[in-house]
C-alpha cells in the first residue's frame, strides 16, 4: 500500500480491528506561533493516526528539506547511480551556501557516506547543494526531482525548490507530509536508516554532534531530522520503537529548540500509552472471549468492522487553547477508556536478573489469575523459565487489572519467547524498559 494512502484511511480488517482511531488533545508548546506550529502523530505499522493538529496546514520545512535529499541520495546509491565511496566535488554555488556548513572549499570532494552523515548530523547545507548538483545536474533540477518524488510518494503538500531548506517562499510542506516521507525512508531505505540513529560526525578532526538530542536520550528514540529557519521555527521529525510499536512525530513550528523536543517527547509518551493500554484490552479479551472457528471469526471482524463507523481524524482545533492532557481510545468493542497521564508512578520494579525488557501474556481482573497465568504458559518456552514472573496492577478506566508478566529479560529474549508463545497460538507482545 502506498504511505499516503496508509496514512491517510484505516488499514483494512484485520488492522482496523486492532484499533480503532486515537486522539490525543494536549498542550501545545508554551508561547506557539501558531501560524507556524503543526503537530502529528502516526503508528508507522498501521497507519492509525494518534494525533492531528493544524496537519495539513502550509509550512515551511526548514532542514527537514534534508530527509527528501537523502532519499534521493539513497535512491541512487540502490539503482547503481552513484557508489558509497564515490567522491562529490564541491562548486562555487555550494562552497558559497549559508550555515550551517562543513566549509568545504571550492574544488574539494567529500565522499557519499560522509556525506550522508553531513546531512544527518550536521545539516550541512554546502554538502546538501553538492548533492543536489551531482544528482540533478544544477540545484534547482534536482529541486524539481525532489518536487516530482514528493507526488510519487503521495506529499500533495511539498513543493521543494532547493535541496537544503533554506529560505524560500515556495518551499512549503505539511506536517502529515512529513510523516509520510519518514515513513518512506525507513520502509524504502533500511539499510541506511541506521545513520539516523548517530549522535556524532568527525570531519577533519573536528566532531559534530547530531542537532537531533532526542537521539540517544528518549526512550526508543533512533532518528531522524530537526530544521530551523526564522520563518519556519524549530521543526523536528521523530522515529521511535518501544516494544512492537513504532511512531512518527512530527513537530513544526516550535519556539524554541527545547520546547520543541519537549513537546514531542511529550507526544511520544502519551501515544506509547494509548497503545499499550490498547494491548491491555486486546489481550484481556483475547484470553476471556471462547475460542470460535476461523470462518466464524472472519465474520464478526467483519461486522464488528462495519459498526465502527470510522472517520478519518479531524483537526483538534487551536493550538493556541489546547485543553488540559487527556487521552481516549476506542478499542476493539468501542468503549471508551480515559488513560492515565505518561506521568502516572510506576509500581514497584523486580529485581533485574538478566535486562530491563518484557513478555506481556495478559491482563486479568484479578492478581490470582494472572499468576495462574504466568504457571500456564511458563513450560512453553525455556526462556522463561529463566525469567521473573510478575502480577503487575494498572487502572485503565477505573477498573483495576492485572498484567501477567515474565520481566528481566534482553531484548532478544523478549522477542524469541514472544515467538514461541504466538507459534502455539499464545497471545503475547513484549514490553520496552520502563513500560
Amino acid at each position: 500500500m502506498e504511505t499516503g494512502a496508509m496514512i491517510s484511511r484505516f488499514p483494512r480488517l484485520a488492522a482496523a480491528l486492532m484499533l480503532a482511531l486515537s486522539a490525543l488533545a494536549l498542550h501545545a508548546p508554551a508561547h506557539a506561533d501558531t501560524s507556524r506550529y503543526a503537530a502529528f502523530v502516526v503508528d508507522q505499522n498501521t497507519g492509525v493516526v494518534l494525533h492531528s493538529r493544524q496537519s495539513e496546514a502550509t509550512r515551511y520545512p526548514a532542514s527537514l528539506t534534508k530527509m527528501m535529499t537523502l532519499y534521493m541520495l539513497f535512491d541512487a546509491l540502490e539503482s547503481g547511480e552513484i557508489g558509497i565511496q564515490d567522491q562529490i566535488r564541491i562548486s562555487a554555488h555550494a562552497a558559497n551556501a549559508p550555515p550551517s556548513r562543513l566549509d568545504l572549499a571550492i574544488g574539494s570532494t567529500i565522499s557519499v557516506e560522509d556525506a550522508i552523515r553531513a546531512l544527518v548530523i550536521r545539516s550541512a547545507n554546502d554538502v546538501a547543494v553538492a548533492v543536489g548538483e551531482r544528482l540533478g545536474g544544477t540545484e534547482t533540477g534536482f529541486a524539481t526531482a525532489m518536487t516530482a518524488k514528493a507526488r510519487e510518494l503521495g506529499l500533495p503538500g511539498t513543493t521543494f525548490r532547493n535541496a537544503s531548506g533554506l529560505p524560500n517562499s515556495r518551499q512549503v510542506t505539511t506536517a502529515r507530509d512529513m510523516a509520510r516521507l519518514a515513513i518512506a525512508l525507513q520502509r524504502d531505505f533500511p539499510q541506511h536508516f541506521h545513520y539516523f540513529d548517530e549522535t556524532t560526525f568527525v570531519w577533519d578532526g573536528r566532531t559534530y554532534r547530531n542537532h537531533n538530542t532526542l537521539v540517544g536520550r528518549v526512550e526508543g528514540v533512533d532518528g531522524l531530522k530537526t530544521g530551523y529557519i526564522r520563518a519556519s521555527g524549530f521543526n523536528v521529525v521523530v522515529s521511535a520503537q518501544r516494544g512492537e510499536h513504532r511512531l512518527i512525530a512530527v513537530v513544526m513550528g516550535g519556539p524554541t529548540a527545547a520546547s520543541r523536543d519537549a513537546h514531542a517527547e511529550e507526544l511520544l509518551d502519551a501515544a506509547f500509552s494509548t497503545l499499550e493500554q490498547r494491548d491491555d484490552r486486546r489481550l484481556f479479551a483475547a484470553l476471556s472471549s471462547p475460542r470460535i472457528s476461523p470462518i466464524r471469526q472472519q465474520a464478526l471482524i467483519a461486522m464488528d468492522v462495519a459498526a465502527l463507523d470510522l472517520a478519518p481524524p479531524t483537526e483538534m482545533g487551536s493550538a493556541q487553547a489546547a485543553p488540559p492532557l487527556r487521552i481516549i481510545l476506542a478499542d476493539e468493542s468501542s468503549e471508551l477508556a480515559d488513560i492515565v497521564p505518561a506521568s502516572r508512578p510506576a509500581a514497584p520494579d523486580a529485581p533485574l536478573l538478566r535486562g530491563a525488557w518484557s513478555v506481556q501474556v495478559g491482563a486479568y481482573n484479578s492478581a490470582a489469575a494472572a499468576r495462574e497465568r504466568l504457571d500456564r504458559v511458563t513450560p512453553v518456552s525455556p526462556i522463561l523459565a529463566l525469567a521473573q514472573p510478575a502480577a503487575r496492577s494498572v487502572d485503565i478506566g477505573g477498573n483495576r487489572l492485572w498484567r501477567a508478566r515474565f520481566e528481566s529479560l534482553t531484548a532478544d529474549e523478549a522477542a524469541h519467547a514472544c515467538a514461541e508463545l504466538s507459534a502455539r497460538n499464545e497471545p503475547c507482545y513484549t514490553v520496552a524498559p520502563g513500560r
